[in-house]
């Protein structure tokens, strides 16, 4: 069973951008680049049949492309630090997207989303850091001046079961302002 979620992808030279936030944390587990993405809605271990109701739902999406700005650090897990993370500014089209995605889940069946939705990119998942570590560390790397670009597609990813941080692969894309059959790109179209 793939396990799924819907994400916006983070052009290359955003992440490039991103990884010159990497090092000076010990303790931090740093995701690869090239596994950035904003996690719209998580779907969970999914069998074939929801997978392939999911794409079609996914393929009928309308919506526009956005543009999403990255405005500075944070990290989540207050006393506990988990996660060092690059904030999403505040979007309304971002957030009806993703108020549309858990509509079109619920009405598949799956479970409503128990987190609040909180656009980030993940940049590390911590182990053992202490608080006043990730507090120093975010002091001393600020994002200076916000990164901005426009998403232009909505991407069903899979992960493998882990802890988190990857490797994903991009399942199918669905371009956001336009209205033409879906093409898949990944794997999932083999499941059907």
């Amino acid at each position: 069973m793939p396990r799924l979620f819907t994400a916006l992808e983070i052009p290359a030279e955003v992440a490039s951008a991103l990884t010159l936030h990497r090092g000076g944390l010990v303790g931090a587990r740093w995701i690869e680049a090239a596994d950035y993405h904003i996690t719209l809605r998580f779907l969970g271990d999914v069998d074939r049949r929801m997978a392939h109701d999911v794409d079609s739902f996914l393929n009928d999406l309308g919506g526009e492309p956005l543009t999403i700005t990255l405005d500075q650090l944070g990290s989540f897990g207050g006393d506990r630090p988990r996660a060092v993370f690059a904030r999403v500014q505040p979007s309304p089209k971002l957030n009806e997207l993703q108020a549309e995605l858990e509509r079109l889940m619920r009405r598949l069946g799956l479970p409503p989303e128990s987190r609040k939705f909180t656009p980030h990119v993940t940049l590390a998942r911590l182990r053992d850091v202490s608080p006043a570590d990730v507090a120093h560390y975010l002091a001393l790397h600020p994002i200076v001046r916000p990164i901005s670009f426009t998403a232009r597609r909505l991407a069903l990813m899979s992960s493998r079961d882990s802890i988190g941080g990857g490797p994903y692969v991009l399942e199918a894309a669905y371009p956001l302002g336009l209205h033409y059959p879906n093409r898949p790109l990944g794997a999932l179209s083999q499941r059907r």
